[in-house]
Parts: structure tokens; C-alpha cells; sequence
């Protein structure tokens, strides 16, 4: 058996009523949630970079490697780990990210007054990740894994937000792109790690 099953059983065991049928619709409900909002962020990614303007639009254009004290994007090393620790950082996560992007949206409504469609996108975008979190936390709660305090939200909010009001024009726009990639790879992993909960499993 895998790591990856080991820990599914391992969370299987420690809830007498972490298969009941409703926890059972939860967890289907919540990853099919996470699945749509991986699609989502791949379109918002796409839409933020094309108004952003050059050089971002271009095929060779490499932003430069930017970090957020408190956040970062899933490490290889969390692959690794039991799943209910995982899951517990996917719920971190999603607890900073709404806060992260309405500052993004903030600052493109500064930058970019003319792309209603863009704002709107962002504004969704934070709603769907404090709305897959709070789902996530019903799963992690249910399974007895509840998840450890308010995660990441402070310390990442309050470096992008000082950030964002003595960044540059391009120093703004590449931490927007940052955090849109951030909601993308977070929401994408949480999509991944509660593939492994859903009953039957998934293709």
C-alpha cells in the first residue's frame, strides 16, 4: 500500500462518521467545487495577463520570482505528507487567498479602471476561495482533522498590501500575478488531494 492509501485509511479510521452518506456528498460536493474553480483560476491567470499590457502578454516574458511572508505556492515536499496535513495546508491557504486578491483587485481598479470584466473576476475569485474553504473546513472538521488557526491570511495580507501601495506600476502588476498564480496552484492542489477522499475514488 502507498503512503498516499495509508493515509486515506489512516483518515478513514479516525471517524466512525467520515463515510455517513452525507459527509460522503460533502466530499464530492467540495471536490467537484474545487475541480470548476481550477478552471476558473486558468482563466483568470489568462484574462489578468492580457490586461496587464506588454511585456507580460509575451511569449518569452519571465516575471521575476517575488515571495509573500506567510504564503507560497504548494511545495514538492507536501506530496509527501499524510493527508490530513495536507488538507489542513489547502484550507491555510484558501483562508489567506480572499483577502489577497480583493488587494489585487484594489490595485487593478487603480491600474486598470476600463477592465470591469478583470475586477468582476477577481471579486468572484476571492468569494469561490473563502467559499472552497469554508467547505474544506466542514470536510476537515467532520474527519476529526480540523483545521490549526487562521493560517497564513495576516502576515501575506499585510506584505502585499505594503507592497502594493509603494510598488511601481510593474512591481504591482507582477505581485497581482503572482497571487492569481498562487489561487490557481492552491486550488488546483486542494482539487488533487481531495480526489484521494472521494468514495470510489476519480479518474
Amino acid at each position: 500500500m502507498s503512503q498516499r492509501e495509508g493515509s486515506l485509511e489512516d483518515l478513514r479510521d479516525e471517524s466512525s462518521i467520515s463515510f455517513l452518506p452525507h459527509l460522503e456528498a460533502k466530499i464530492r460536493q467540495t471536490h467537484n467545487l474545487a475541480r470548476l474553480l481550477t478552471k476558473y483560476s486558468e482563466q483568470l491567470l489568462e484574462e489578468y495577463v492580457q490586461q496587464q499590457g506588454d511585456p507580460f502578454g509575451l511569449p518569452d516574458f519571465s516575471p521575476p520570482r517575488i515571495s509573500l511572508a506567510g504564503l507560497s505556492g504548494p511545495a514538492p515536499s507536501h506530496a509527501g505528507l499524510p493527508l490530513s496535513e495536507r488538507l489542513r495546508l489547502d484550507a491555510a491557504a484558501l483562508s489567506a487567498l480572499p483577502a489577497l486578491l480583493d488587494a489585487v483587485r484594489r490595485r487593478q481598479a487603480e491600474l486598470n479602471p476600463r477592465a470591469p470584466r478583470l475586477l468582476r473576476s477577481l471579486e468572484d475569485a476571492a468569494r469561490q476561495a473563502r467559499a472552497l474553504g469554508a467547505a474544506l473546513e466542514t470536510v476537515l472538521a467532520a474527519l476529526g482533522a480540523a483545521a490549526r488557526g487562521p493560517g497564513a491570511e495576516p502576515a501575506a495580507t499585510t506584505t502585499l498590501s505594503t507592497a502594493n501601495s509603494t510598488a511601481g506600476v510593474f512591481s504591482a502588476k507582477v505581485l497581482g500575478l503572482h497571487v492569481c498564480g498562487l489561487y490557481g496552484e492552491w486550488v488546483s492542489r486542494t482539487e488533487g488531494d481531495l480526489s484521494q477522499l472521494v468514495p470510489g475514488g476519480v479518474a
